[in-house]
């Protein structure tokens, strides 16, 4: 997430009641999550397993929970909550706006489009020429959508992200302010789910198909033409790459990537990342010579047992 202007290190921690270590003008120019931040970005991190990886990235500015050594080029922000002031920064900069009519005033739809009865459209969002947005389809603020893109009925584009930290009276969510972007030519069925990023953006790129009632998370980039039955569900800060292939009822860990032209049969489970120009299945799923050799190799224990027995 970008800021509006240049803010100075000084104005960030006066907004949140910080200490800070660095020049009282440092630039700020924004806040993004470890995985998408660049120079100018405030990450923030409240547990030493992350600071050297928070310390060491992209961002410039770290919103951290204790005072360390700070690296040339960089400041720092202390807090006793980062979790909690990376949510104060959001809901500053991001507020939420509420809206008592079904396409907001701010929204650009442009020419051919079709908007069917009963929609939402949010504020400041986008729709491209020669789409259809079948009824009851949800769109929250911000998401742009490109040409000829159809959307089916009950399917809601911009959901907060799950993402909480819990805490002795509960859970805390992790504020959203990210956007969802649909590329042109991208077909949504009925009944889907797509959550914007916390910070950036979740994406689905030119000429992908997705069948009904998928669930994409936050900050999951889907690549171009691919193809996704129904049932899948894809964590966050996933990527999966162009042209795969998502059988029913897969469902993908968080923080993997799916390489090119990777098929995935139905039903498996995806703990790592994949390569691509491969096939495969099962849970953990695996490609299909290596999973193939392990049914056979499970088949064979009842055998093994009984020679042991016999010994």
């Amino acid at each position: 997430m970008k800021f509006p202007r240049q803010f100075s290190l000084k104005e960030i921690a006066n907004l949140i009641g910080a200490e800070y270590v660095g020049s009282d003008d440092f630039p700020v120019l924004g806040m993004n999550e470890i995985h998408v931040v660049e120079p100018g970005d405030i990450v923030f991190v409240d547990h030493p397993k992350y600071y050297d990886k928070a310390l060491q990235s992209a961002a410039t500015i770290v919103l951290i929970n204790k005072e360390v050594e700070c690296p040339e080029g960089k400041a720092l922000l202390i807090s006793d909550d980062p979790f909690r002031d990376f949510n104060k920064l959001t809901l500053h900069f991001k507020p939420f706006k509420s809206s008592n009519i079904s396409i907001a005033e701010d929204a650009t739809i442009a020419e051919g489009t079709i908007i069917q009865p009963n929609c939402f459209i949010g504020h400041n969002v986008t729709i491209g020429k020669n789409c259809v947005i079948h009824s009851n389809v949800s769109i929250y603020d911000d998401a742009v959508i490109g040409d000829n893109v159809i959307i089916h009925a009950n399917t809601v584009l911009g959901a907060s992200a799950f993402y909480y930290k819990k805490r002795p009276e509960g859970f805390d969510q992790l504020i959203s302010g990210g956007r969802v972007v649909i590329e042109n030519n991208v077909d949504i069925g009925a009944g889907c789910t797509i959550d914007k990023g916390v910070t950036g953006d979740t994406t689905i790129k030119e000429g992908t198909k997705i069948d009904n009632q998928v669930q994409i998370g936050h900050d999951t980039v889907i690549g171009k033409k691919c193809l996704i039955a129904s049932h899948v569900g894809i964590a966050g800060c996933t990527v999966v790459e162009d042209e795969v292939t998502i059988w029913g009822q897969v469902g993908i860990t968080s923080g993997v990537t799916i390489g090119t032209k990777a098929v995935i049969s139905a039903k498996a489970g995806v703990s790592k990342s994949l390569e691509g120009h491969k096939s495969y299945f099962g849970i953990p799923a695996d490609d299909f010579r290596s999973k193939y050799k392990e049914i056979a190799s499970i088949k064979k224990i009842p055998e093994i047992l009984q020679k042991l027995k016999d010994l």
